[in-house]
C-alpha cells in the first residue's frame, strides 16, 4: 500500500495523547492557582522489573509536564505484605495524594487483588478496584481504567460513529476488555465480547464495524478478520525476537494485511499505548479537582 493512502488510515495516538496532555495542562495550572496545591499522584514501585520501571519512569515525566505532583515510592522485590498494606492504608489518608498508582505485575508472593482492594476508590486512578468497576456497569460516576479511556478519547477525536454498529471487544480482561464493553455498550453500541472460547471468531470479527482486540497474542487477529472499511483498535503491545536477533513490538492484530482493509487503523506502537499514560494524568487531574470540590463544600 502506499503510504500517502496508509498515513491517512492511522490512528495517531501520539497526536490524541498530546493534545490530551496539553489541555489538561491549562486545567492544572488554573485548578492549582485556585486550590493552593498541585494535584498529587503516588507511585508504588516494587521489585527491578525493567519494563516497570520504564514505565513509572515515564509516568512520572508526563506527571511534571502537565504540573502533577508525583511521589514514587521504591521497594525491594521481595517486601513483604504488611509493609506494602501499610503504605497503601497511609497514602489513603494523605490529604496531598489524589491518586495512587500500584504498578503491576507484582512479585509472585504479593496478592494483587487484595492489595489493589485496599485503595480508596476515589484516589484509584487505574479504575481497577470493584467499586469503580461497578460504578462503571452502572453508569455512575467515577475512576475508570485508563485504556479503555483512552480508546473512547481516540474513537470520539476520530468522529468513529459507534452508536447502533456492531462492535466486536476480543479479550476480557478487567482491565481493558470488560471496562471498554461497558463504556461501548453506554454510547449505543452493540457490543459482542469475544475470547479464546469463542465459536467461529473469525466470522464474528468480520461482522465488526470497530473491532478492538485485546488478548494479548501477537498478530492473532488475520487481515482476512477484518471487514471491509472497519475502524480496528490495536489494543496489544508484546515485545518479540526478531530472526536477526533483535527485538520488536507487536500488536494483536496482522497490521499489514489489516490495514489494506480497514478504514482507519492503530498502530503499534504509537496507538493505543500513548493514550494510555494521558488518560492516568486525566484520572488523576479528576479525582484531585473531586477532593477538592468535596472538601470545599464540608466547610461551607
Amino acid at each position: 500500500m502506499e503510504q500517502a493512502v496508509l498515513s491517512k488510515k492511522i490512528i495517531d495516538g501520539k497526536l490524541v495523547a498530546k493534545e490530551v496532555r496539553e489541555d489538561l495542562q491549562k486545567e492544572v495550572l488554573a485548578a492549582t492557582e485556585k486550590y493552593g496545591r498541585k494535584p498529587g499522584l503516588a507511585v508504588v514501585l516494587i521489585g527491578d522489573n525493567p519494563a516497570s520501571h520504564t514505565y513509572v519512569k515515564n509516568k512520572v515525566t508526563a506527571c511534571k509536564n502537565v504540573g502533577i505532583e508525583s511521589f514514587l515510592l521504591q521497594y525491594e522485590k521481595d517486601v513483604d505484605e504488611q509493609t506494602v498494606i501499610d503504605i497503601v492504608h497511609k497514602l489513603n489518608a494523605d490529604p496531598l495524594v489524589d491518586g495512587i498508582l500500584i504498578q503491576l505485575p507484582l512479585p509472585k508472593h504479593l496478592p494483587t487483588q487484595e492489595i489493589l482492594s485496599l485503595i480508596d476508590s476515589d484516589k484509584d486512578v487505574d479504575g481497577l478496584t470493584a467499586i469503580n468497576l461497578g460504578r462503571l456497569a452502572r453508569g455512575d460516576e467515577g475512576l475508570f481504567p485508563c485504556t479503555p479511556m483512552g480508546i473512547m478519547r481516540l474513537l470520539e477525536h476520530y468522529k468513529v460513529p459507534v452508536k447502533g454498529k456492531n462492535v466486536v471487544v476480543l479479550g476480557r480482561s478487567h482491565l481493558v476488555g470488560k471496562p471498554v464493553a461497558l463504556m461501548l455498550l453506554a454510547k449505543d453500541a452493540t457490543v459482542t465480547i469475544c475470547h479464546s472460547k469463542t465459536a467461529h471468531l473469525p466470522e464474528v470479527c468480520r461482522q465488526a464495524d470497530v473491532l478492538v482486540a485485546a488478548c494479548g497474542q501477537p498478530e492473532m487477529v488475520k487481515g482476512d478478520w477484518v471487514k471491509d472499511g472497519a475502524v480496528v483498535i490495536d489494543v496489544g503491545t508484546t515485545r518479540v525476537e526478531n530472526a536477526d536477533g533483535t527485538s520488536s513490538l507487536k500488536g494483536d492484530v496482522e497490521f499489514d494485511k489489516a490495514s489494506a482493509k480497514a478504514s482507519l487503523i492503530t498502530p503499534v506502537p504509537g496507538g493505543v499505548g500513548p493514550m494510555t499514560i494521558a488518560l492516568l494524568l486525566v484520572n488523576t487531574f479528576k479525582s484531585f479537582t473531586m477532593r477538592m470540590q468535596a472538601a470545599k463544600q464540608s466547610k461551607s
